[in-house]
C-alpha cells in the first residue's frame, strides 16, 4: 500500500509539466524537499508494485526513461575505455 506522499509523487509526476516554472522549483513548493530527495523517492518507488497498480501508465514511463538514462550512461562509461 501506497502511502499519501508516494501516492502525491505519482501524481506530481502526471501533471508537473502544466506548471509554469522549472520542475525543481515545483518540486520544492509542492514537497518542501529539493529534486536530489524527490528522485531518489522516485527510483525507489518505480519498483513497487503498489505503485504499478496505483499508476501503471506513469510507472512504465518512467522505468523507460530510467532505462534509457542507464543505457546512455552505460555508453558513456564505455567511450571512455
Amino acid at each position: 500500500m501506497l502511502t499519501s506522499l508516494e501516492r502525491s509523487l505519482l501524481d506530481f509526476e502526471r501533471w508537473w509539466w502544466w506548471l509554469p516554472g522549472p520542475k525543481d522549483r515545483d518540486i520544492q513548493v509542492a514537497f518542501g524537499f529539493g529534486a536530489a530527495h524527490y528522485y531518489r523517492l522516485m527510483r525507489g518507488l518505480l519498483d513497487e508494485p503498489a505503485a504499478f497498480a496505483y499508476d501503471p501508465l506513469t510507472v512504465l514511463r518512467l522505468r523507460r526513461v530510467r532505462e534509457r538514462v542507464a543505457g546512455s550512461a552505460a555508453r558513456k562509461v564505455g567511450d571512455l575505455r
